[in-house]
């Protein structure tokens, strides 16, 4: 890389993010090239209705949000929207993280407190010693981590979870010529934050037959995860990671790869 041009970073979250995230690092001194490697989708299981009716009848102690992608799918779904804010706000309200907080009071809903590690493990050592026999109801993602359900059961709670959201793999051109800019050696940094994002990553390198020229590549890569699930599945990709952020979120991301390349 020449001394004076700014290291090239993949960013490959889903369309609805990808405009802040590359201004951010722009921001930060990264030159961006953003591509989703991953989609938000609207999905209602069988278990939402249930959630909806224990928040209305003042049977959830606590209720989880995981991210703010959650509450906005939660919400599309409700009817009287300004009754089920008041219900909430009945609830003991738990964020994950200050983005997922901040996304919650913007809406008008209290939130009692957020764990001081934003993940799953941090949720769990910030609720276990309150929730026993408590019933504990979380809106999420599909692919959310099992690590909060079992953990929570673990402490004694009663915990019920519904997937407002999923996560698909985009198809388009973007992505085969992205693929194309890695191996042409175009990318210094290789930034996830999501496991699925890895997957299909990799399934677009194997689409064209070039998953082991891209492990090489990124072998002599900066390769950043958030969270030690992302982290794990790069690895078994047989890729290493060199960056992890003790806070899950995208800015620290890019502080801890900024202190890398210094």
């Amino acid at each position: 890389m020449a001394e004076n041009k700014k290291p090239v970073i993949a960013i490959m979250r889903p369309k609805t993010y990808l405009k802040k995230s590359s201004e951010l690092a722009s921001s930060m001194g990264f030159e961006p090239v953003a591509v989703p490697m991953v989609e938000l989708e609207d999905m209602k299981d069988e278990y939402f209705d249930g959630f909806v009716e224990r928040v209305m009848t003042d049977v959830s102690d606590y209720v989880i949000f995981t991210s703010a992608n959650g509450i906005d799918y939660t919400l599309q779904k409700i009817d009287d929207r300004e009754a089920f804010i008041a219900a909430l706000n009945k609830t003991k309200v738990i964020a994950i993280g200050p983005t997922t907080r901040k996304a919650l009071e913007d809406l008008g809903i209290q939130v009692l407190g957020m764990p001081g590690v934003y993940s799953s493990e941090g949720l769990v050592e910030y609720l276990c010693p309150k929730v026993k026999g408590k019933v504990i109801d979380t809106a999420r993602s599909f692919y959310g981590s099992t690590r909060l359900i079992d953990g929570l059961k673990s402490c004694g709670a009663e915990i019920h979870e519904t997937n407002v959201y999923t996560l698909v793999k985009p198809e388009g051109k973007e992505q085969q010529e992205f693929i194309d800019q890695v191996i042409e050696g175009k990318i210094d940094i290789f930034a996830f934050t999501s496991s699925m994002m890895v997957r299909n990553f990799f399934d677009y390198a194997n689409d064209q037959f070039v998953r082991n020229r891209i492990v090489g590549i990124m072998n002599n890569s900066v390769v950043a995860a958030i969270g030690l699930p992302t982290a794990e599945t790069i690895e078994s990709f047989g890729v290493p990671v060199s960056v992890m952020p003790d806070k899950f979120t995208f800015k620290a991301l890019l502080e801890d790869i900024r202190e890398v390349l210094d």
